[in-house]
């Protein structure tokens, strides 16, 4: 089953998921009840704008200024990253 979500929606890390450094890997790495993903640099630039309160077009928005890429483009990976963490049950998407 696939998560709906559309650019409007709000993710966030729910309850007993969260971001982590692993010092032994050197690595960022997202925690979830009896599951370790690590993360590169895009997967953990884009959690870590995940504050409950900004939209997915917003985050978006954002990094595409920050890293000086197509919003288009950026929007698109988001979105994807998301959606597919969201069918995971590691991010909740609320309605925006």
């Amino acid at each position: 089953m696939t998560a709906t979500a559309n650019t409007a929606c709000i993710p966030v890390l729910p309850r007993g998921v969260r971001l982590h450094h692993d010092r032994v890997r050197k690595v960022e790495v997202l925690l979830g009840p009896e599951r370790t993903l690590m993360l590169d640099g895009i997967g953990h630039a884009i959690l870590s704008e995940l504050d409950g309160r900004r939209s997915m077009a917003t985050i978006s928005g954002d990094l595409a200024a920050r890293f000086g890429a197509p919003v288009d483009q950026v929007s698109r990976d988001v979105e994807t990253f998301l959606t597919d963490l969201a069918d995971k049950r590691l991010v909740d998407m609320i309605d925006g």
